[in-house]
This record gives C-alpha cells, structure tokens and sequence, in this order.
C-alpha cells in the first residue's frame, strides 16, 4: 500500500512538473508572431510521417542512420513496458500484463533485445563524441551545457537499460526460486545471461535487488520526462509537429511585407486595401526574438544539435564565422532568457537591453551565409535556419542602412537603372554589337 501511495505521488508530481515545463515552452514558442500555417494538410501529415517518424533524411548518413533508429525505436518501444510498471506501480502487483500468455513471453523478449541494441546504440554514439570526437561535435557551439546535456543523455540510456535487464535478471532468479509474489512469466533471451550471476543471493536479497532496479528504472523515467524540456532531446516530441509545420514553399522563395506592400501596391492599384495599420508601423526584418513567427521558433525549440546543417554549410567548410547549428542555438538561448524575463515580470517583457542580433548573434555571421539551402535540405526535421538569416538581413538593410560595400553598389544601380548593373537602361543592349 506505501509503495502504491509513494508510487503515484511521484507519477502526479512528475507529470504537474512536465505539464508546467512543456506549458513556458509554448508560452515562449508564441512570444514570435502569428502565422497561418493550415494549408495541404495531407501533405503536412506525410511529410510529418516520412521525416518525424520514418527519419528518412536520416539516411543521407546510413551508418548513424541505422544507429539512430535503432535507439530511437528501441527506447520508444522498451517504454511500451513502463506501462505495465504504471500499472503495477498503482496496484500493487506485479508482472499485471502476463495474462498475455505467449504474447507477454515474446513482447518481453522483444523489449530485452531491444534494450541490448539500445545500449549498444548509445555506447557507440558516445565514442564518436567523446572518443573519435567526429568533427561537427567539436565545434565551439557546443562547449559548455550542449556537451554536457549529450553526455547525460547517453550515460543515461545506458543505467536505464542496464536497470532494466538486472531487474529482469533478479525476476528470473525469483521465478525460478518459486517465489510466490513472482509467477512465471515473460522470455528473457539477454538477462538470462546475468541469472547465475545474482543466483548465489537470498530471496530477500533478490527481492532488494529486483525493487531495487524497478525503482531505479521508473524515477529514471520520470526524471528523463522532466529533463527533456531543459534539453535538446526535446525534438523526441517536437519533430512531429516542427515537421508538420514545415515550410513546403519552394527553397529560396523569399517572403514579402505587407507593409512595403501596402506602400508600393496604391501606385500601381487605386482600390488596394492596406494589410496593416498604418499608424502602428511594424519592424522591417528581425532584431530580436520577438520579431521572429512562432515556426522559427518552434524551429530553435526543435533543434537536435546534431551539426548536419553545420557540416553541408560551405561557408562553414571554407572557415566562415558562420554555423546554421549555432543561429538555432542562439534563437532557443535568446527565446528561453526572455521567457524568463518574463517569469520575472508577471508575464509582461520588460526591457533588458538584449537582443538577437548583436547579443547573441553577430553581424559577421548574418552576412556570411550565400542562401544556398545546404543546411535546410541537410535537416532531418526541416528546420529552416535561413529564415532567421534573411530576416535578420533585412532589418539590417532596411532598419539599420548596415549592407557590405558590394550591396550598397547593387541597391543603387537598381535604385537608378533598375538593374543591378551600373548602365543606363538605353545601353543595356550594346554588348551585342560586339558580337559577330
């Protein structure tokens, strides 16, 4: 009865926690601008399956492809059994789901191969940080937390799949003993191998052994819950909506402003209706995160870290002050300290003298990027770090007169000869009287 109280005021206070966590999140995703984004929802939920579940830009890269699938499907599946242990947990029983009969022997089978693959998933995805130190984890962005928050992650798995099949390997021996409490159920193809190693031990021993590793498994699961909103590995729940959301526009297809808009347009359309109020004149481009739409910031929120944008960025390559990974980063970091202003605040922003652009984000980056998409189509979940990139450039440009020596020279041959090209409008065709 203790066990059933302590167990369900951890399930009420992880889930108060979680709720509470995932309820700022969204507070500080809708700190961005409203956009209307309800348009080819066929084609949103495909490519939300195909991209979020199916992972399939995950195969540019077949081998950490494989790798990762194998412990995202792992885990999510192993986890198929903690609802057995919810049960068990409430009630006070255990192994509730045996009824199951062959079923229940192969689904735990399953789950234990499972989890071995997790392990071994994990293991290898640490070595190649920590060990090989594969070039796009060592790049400068990810010092400090992000280094840290990827480590703990794996480490993680790896307790939590260790529990899971020493709790599994203390159940055997317990069955085997005939331990009333413990019926004969389940198939263990991999703790098996760990049974003699606990078979020396008393009931009692054995009985602290496996609540020992059910405990340990369960609060880990529910501490996993309440990092994720503090951690990159929050893109487990928001690839799903971050893919459904994704821009299906042609690459490179600019947006244009309203407010520019409504100031060309009457030149050209007497009875053109204006879009936006005139007497509260809207920032051109991006200056901060407020400024940005709620999709790029979801885009920040989403962000996995994984550096593949960073790595296809051929600015980045050449050794440009430039990384697509670090503007996401950036975003999320600028997005949650406002968030917290907010805390502060009673919910109302106040004034901290802080910005994207500037604070977080240098001009030097911004006018780095050539908009050549590398870092969208790299994106395993389509996230658009150029957005932010051209809208940062624009309020540069059209808030700020802050362009290279280059543009400026552009701006104002189109400015004159409407054409980027330093010639007259009459003389624009006299290259062809060079030609034979």
């Amino acid at each position: 009865m203790i066990s059933s109280i302590v167990f369900c005021i951890l399930l009420i206070g992880a889930s108060t926690f979680f709720y509470l966590n995932i309820k700022k999140i969204r507070r500080n995703i809708f700190i961005g601008k409203n956009i209307d984004i309800h348009d080819k929802k066929s084609e949103r939920i495909k490519s939300m399956i195909l991209l979020a579940l199916g992972q399939r830009k995950m195969f540019s890269r077949p081998a950490s492809a494989a790798m990762h699938i194998l412990v995202y499907v792992g885990f999510v599946l192993i986890n198929i059994e903690v609802i057995e242990m919810f049960v068990d947990g409430i009630f006070n029983t255990h192994r509730s789901f045996h009824v199951l009969g062959k079923f229940y022997n192969f689904l735990i089978g399953f789950f234990e191969i499972l989890a071995l693959g997790v392990f071994i998933g994990v293991v290898v995805f640490w070595l190649r940080r920590n060990v090989l130190k594969i070039k796009r984890f060592m790049n400068a962005e990810l010092n400090g937390w992000p280094k840290l928050d990827a480590n703990t992650i794996l480490i993680a798995e790896m307790f939590l799949m260790t529990a899971l099949i020493l709790m599994n390997a203390a159940d055997q021996n317990l069955q085997l003993k005939h331990h009333p409490n413990y019926h004969s159920a389940g198939s263990f193809p991999v703790s098996q191998f760990f049974v003699p190693m606990l078979s020396s031990f008393s009931l009692s021993n054995l009985i602290l052994i496996e609540r020992f590793f059910w405990w340990f498994h369960i609060i880990g699961i529910f501490a996993f819950l309440n990092y994720l909103p503090f951690s990159k590995h929050l893109h487990i729940l928001l690839a799903f909506p971050n893919t459904y959301f994704s821009n299906l526009k042609l690459k490179g297809e600019f947006t244009t402003l309203d407010s520019v808009t409504d100031v060309v347009a009457p030149n050209f359309n007497p009875s053109y209706e204006p879009k936006t109020d005139q007497n509260n004149p809207l920032r051109f481009g991006v200056k901060d995160v407020k400024d940005l739409n709620w999709k790029n910031l979801l885009d920040a929120y989403t962000c996995t870290e994984c550096g593949r944008c960073t790595s296809a960025c051929p600015q980045n390559i050449t050794g440009k002050k430039l990384s697509p990974r670090k503007i996401m980063m950036d975003t999320r970091d600028r997005m949650v300290e406002v968030g917290k202003n907010m805390d502060a605040n009673k919910g109302i922003f106040i004034d901290d003298g802080k910005s994207l652009l500037g604070d977080y984000i240098k001009t030097e980056e911004i006018w780095a990027c050539n908009t050549c998409n590398a870092c969208v189509e790299e994106c395993p979940i389509n996230i658009d770090p150029l957005a932010i990139i051209i809208e940062i450039r624009r309020y540069l440009v059209m808030e700020e007169s802050q362009s290279p020596t280059e543009l400026n020279g552009m701006f104002s041959n189109i400015e004159n000869n409407s054409a980027p090209w330093q010639f007259a409008q009459a003389d624009r065709a006299n290259w062809i009287n060079d030609v034979n």
